[in-house]
């Protein structure tokens, strides 16, 4: 009898959390038409989008749990730790799924961040060229032509 009981709590910690990770992935779908259109403007300066608290208090463990972290992509790829924040992982996710963001962040890096006060910071780092890897920007000399 015990061990169902222990399934059963399980089972239902599970649903928890998978709809939780879920959850946000819909937040963050939500706000993705805009932090495109912040990617594209972070490339004249810093961006900021203020969010709708509620939209996370939803999901979350309610309004004193703490929203706030760092992710940082770099050549396509999220560079530092985030898996223990699924609010950050979830929206990595969300912009590493769609093409327009996906190629943007493949061109250059960006640190997006979020602050307690539920404000979306996009930085814009652009990635030098190298002339070797481009065949359109090197200098034809003349030799062999």
């Amino acid at each position: 009898m015990w061990v169902l009981s222990v399934f059963i709590t399980v089972m239902v910690f599970r649903i928890f959390i998978k709809k939780k990770v879920t959850m946000y992935m819909q937040v963050w779908g939500k706000y993705l038409p805009i932090i495109k259109i912040l990617m594209k403007r972070a490339a004249t300066g810093d961006q900021k989008l203020d969010m709708n608290r509620i939209d996370f208090e939803r999901v979350g463990s309610g309004r004193k749990a703490g929203y706030k972290f760092n992710i940082e992509f770099v050549k396509g790829r999220v560079d530092n730790m985030i898996s223990s924040v699924p609010m950050a992982s979830q929206l990595a996710n969300v912009l590493l799924q769609d093409e327009t963001t996906k190629q943007l962040l493949m061109k250059n890096d960006f640190h997006i961040s979020m602050n307690t006060k539920f404000q979306l910071g996009i930085k814009y780092f652009p990635v030098p060229i190298d002339p070797l890897e481009d065949e359109s920007l090197l200098v034809n000399d003349g030799v062999g032509t």
